[in-house]
């Protein structure tokens, strides 16, 4: 990298995508209400799309504001299920409830990530992959829970495709890095155009 990267999040696994490409950079957590930011979008009806956006910006900026000349990328995941969004889980009932209403149906996820510069977005994506989650039986999505909490609590839809919970799912149409969390192939695009990567 010719300037400095800084990966504005705590996600093990978006660090992890950016260090297996090859990504030199460091992580730093921004604080940032999102349920706050999320629930006063949602009341001036922004679309989830506009939800994930604004939230990855925002941490971008965060971050950026107090290192200057730094790239900073944010990131931000939401689930759209039929108009509703849902979020992480605030305990394992509510990780059963969430999965059960996602049963037998289609959702989507959007993986939002910006880059900023200087406090000032200089690049932006949206990405979007549609899933379907297949019937499971009740046992079999509370032993789940049961076995993956420690995992799944801090991520929204409560399932890692990367981990069992791929075995939720009968179709999936869409990038697999968008399911993770981050448009990873756009972002290395950008980066080896703007001649930050080597080819």
């Amino acid at each position: 990298m010719v300037q400095p990267f800084i990966l504005a999040s705590g996600s093990e696994i978006r660090a992890k995508l950016l260090r297996q490409a090859g990504v030199d950079h460091v992580a730093e957590r921004p604080r940032v209400d999102e349920e706050m930011i999320k629930q006063a979008m949602l009341a001036e009806t922004a679309t989830p799309r506009d939800i994930a956006d604004a939230l990855a910006e925002i941490k971008a900026r965060k971050v950026s504001d107090k290192h200057p000349g730094a790239l900073v990328l944010g990131c931000d995941q939401v689930l759209d299920h039929r108009g509703t969004l849902l979020s992480k889980p605030v305990d394992r009932d509510d990780a059963v409830r969430q999965l059960t209403s996602l049963q037998g149906d289609r959702h989507s996820l959007l993986s939002a990530a910006v880059i900023c510069e200087d406090g000032k977005p200089i690049w932006r994506h949206v990405g979007q992959v549609r899933l379907r989650m297949r019937q499971v039986s009740d046992n079999y999505l509370s032993d789940y829970v049961t076995r993956n909490w420690d995992s799944i609590r801090h991520t929204v839809g409560c399932y890692k495709l990367e981990e069992e919970g791929v075995r939720l799912f009968s179709n999936i149409e869409g990038d697999y890095f968008h399911v993770l969390g981050m448009p990873l192939l756009e972002l290395l695009n950008y980066l080896t155009l703007r001649g930050d990567l080597a080819t």
